[in-house]
């Protein structure tokens, strides 16, 4: 009766909600980031939190348009991993890229764009400190994010399907483009 709504399954909680640490303290000492651009999608975002935990980023941050990580389907759809990854809200955007290349990192954008480098090649010689950016479900990265980043990353497509899932594209990305040092 309290919720209106019987999906609880008998657990309530009342928390207090953290404030959000500094970029330059969530990327500190981290070699892969992962930067979610506007992704609106909570499934999505709880999606590619899971991803980056299992395939070992370091961190993630999300843009101010981005869905709430500690939404409850973001938190279900985690697996409670949006408490594990660090990660924390990047602005003003896109001129946070700035800071990123500033603390070392090399900026990737995953996009479709005449000139992008496709994934296994980039992934060859992949940066030291790289910071991967997603766009939103549909229309993908702003145009002024693609100014900006170093560098463009496609994912090689077959059968007339021009993209994943961002999500499927986060996970895919993060594997291939994982530190192995």
């Amino acid at each position: 009766s309290l919720t209106g709504f019987h999906l609880h399954r008998g657990a309530l909680a009342a928390m207090h909600r953290p404030t959000l640490p500094a970029v330059a303290d969530v990327v500190r000492g981290a070699r892969r980031v992962v930067v979610l651009e506007d992704i609106v999608d909570h499934t999505n975002v709880g999606a590619i939190f899971r991803s980056c935990a299992g395939l070992g980023v370091d961190a993630v941050l999300v843009t101010p348009r981005c869905a709430d990580p500690l939404y409850r389907r973001s938190i279900r759809v985690s697996m409670g991993t949006v408490f594990q990854v660090p990660w924390t809200r990047i602005d003003p955007w896109p001129g946070g890229i700035r800071t990123l290349q500033a603390a070392g990192f090399v900026t990737a954008a995953l996009a479709l764009s005449e000139d992008s480098v496709p994934l296994d090649v980039f992934s060859r010689n992949a940066p030291e400190r790289l910071a991967l950016v997603l766009g939103t479900e549909g229309d993908g990265l702003g145009r002024r994010t693609l100014g900006e980043v170093d560098v463009t990353v496609t994912i090689p497509m077959a059968g007339g399907v021009d993209s994943l899932n961002v999500a499927a594209a986060a996970a895919l990305a993060s594997w291939e483009l994982r530190s192995r040092g």
